[in-house]
């Protein structure tokens, strides 16, 4: 329980910050850090790479064309399939299939119209490079074989090599063709095996994107759990004090006015303390991804929590023994939960209970922080009254700190309830 400053400023603090970045463009941000800055930025304007293979083909085509220009009778056949060849590898990214099965036509059309032709094949690297990054190998690496077989079966029983080109002490020309044909298959392969391998690495990124997405999925039904939990925690002890301070006010009214308008003024305050911690558990939960977005309470709320039980009729003593808890807020958070859930059960369900203990000892050299709260209640808490997520609750937390959590009757009579943390182990 805080005070009426307290709760001010829980609804002060529940504004939520800026949305931090998705799960999808995190992994997306993660990918353009691997692929690199000129990489990315062609990834990102496709049709700014599709220009550059277009660019790049037609400069290796120039010096074609610079031989070409000794045939006049063909230079304009030339010169048209060049362009031709060119325009349709824009379309590259589209229809892969078309566009290879288009430039493996016309690429065979060049050698049979022009025979001196040096670029011979550089468009069909480009289109199995598209095909490949399309579709699987299974179906790339035939396609690179498929569309190297007209060529390599031309080059070898048609193609008749100029003379200048057979050297008198080097390969004759079938061994020349046999080479040709080979270096066709081969850079048709290579070509499909680097499609293939951005293939790989693309998909590569999507199921990391897919493995980012759905982590933050888990974190966020994690995170909804957890909140689950502080509804429980803040209803369970906010509605029992109040309850049992309306019962107080009752009883009083009549003897002791003064008294029973004070208890009323608690009351008051106690509903409006349960309204801003339901609105700030509230706003977390409707919030997207479920980030805690207020500070929680931590070990400086403790007093208050204690005065609060104390007004509320329950005889309280407190002790804390040992060096100060850690300066971790998630520790202090699990030690004011398991307190105001043992101290909210002694309220709801204990009976003619005329003392409880809350002691706190925290023991650094063997990393062990004890919470102890006891009372000396005749009766025993039913578990059918409850359901049974407060002390579920409690062990989930200390879970965190490797700790345990020991409730039930204790050998004197009452009710106790032992918790032992590892703040080392949990910080670690």
């Amino acid at each position: 329980m805080r005070t009426q400053s307290q709760a001010g400023d829980g609804q002060r603090t529940a504004t939520p910050p800026a949305e931090s970045p998705s799960a999808e463009r995190r992994a997306e941000e993660f990918a353009a850090r691997r692929r690199g800055a000129v990489r990315t930025y062609f990834y990102n304007h496709p049709r700014i790479m599709d220009a550059v293979v277009v660019l790049s083909y037609l400069l290796v085509s120039s010096s074609s064309l610079v031989n070409a220009a000794w045939s006049v009778a063909n230079l304009g056949v030339h010169f048209v399939l060049v362009l031709a060849i060119a325009t349709v590898l824009m379309f590259r990214r589209d229809r892969p299939l078309a566009v290879l099965v288009i430039v493996s036509i016309s690429e065979l059309m060049n050698i049979l119209l022009v025979p001196g032709s040096g670029n011979i094949g550089v468009g069909i690297w480009f289109a199995l490079y598209s095909a490949a990054v399309r579709y699987r190998p299974i179906v790339s690496v035939p396609l690179a074989v498929a569309s190297s077989l007209p060529l390599a079966l031309f080059t070898f029983f048609f193609y008749q090599f100029p003379s200048e080109y057979v050297l008198s002490d080097g390969p004759t020309a079938n061994q020349t063709k046999i080479i040709s044909a080979i270096m066709m298959l081969l850079a048709n392969i290579i070509a499909a095996g680097i499609g293939a391998s951005v293939r790989s690495a693309r998909q590569h990124d999507s199921e990391l994107r897919q493995w980012a997405i759905r982590n933050a999925q888990l974190a966020s039904v994690a995170e909804r759990n957890r909140i689950a939990r502080e509804m429980h925690d803040v209803v369970a002890h906010s509605l029992t004090v109040m309850v049992a301070l309306s019962d107080g006010a009752a009883v009083v009214v009549k003897r002791d006015p003064a008294k029973a308008a004070e208890v009323l003024s608690q009351l008051s305050q106690t509903g409006r303390t349960a309204l801003s911690d339901m609105r700030r558990v509230l706003g977390v939960l409707r919030a997207e991804g479920g980030t805690r977005r207020t500070p929680q309470p931590h070990e400086s709320d403790m007093g208050a929590l204690i005065e609060g039980f104390r007004q509320a009729g329950m005889s309280l003593t407190f002790a804390q023994s040992g060096p100060p808890m850690p300066q971790d807020p998630a520790l202090a958070l699990t030690v004011y939960r398991i307190v105001q859930e043992s101290l909210t059960n002694v309220l709801r369900h204990g009976t003619a209970v005329s003392r409880v203990q809350v002691e706190i000892e925290n023991d650094l050299d063997r990393d062990k922080l004890s919470v102890r709260i006891n009372d000396d209640g005749h009766g025993s808490v039913n578990a059918s009254m409850g359901s049974g997520n407060g002390i579920a609750g409690m062990r989930e937390r200390a879970g965190i700190y490797a700790g345990t959590v020991d409730a039930g009757p204790a050998a004197q009579g009452g009710w106790r309830v032992v918790a032992v943390l590892h703040p080392g182990i949990g910080t670690s």
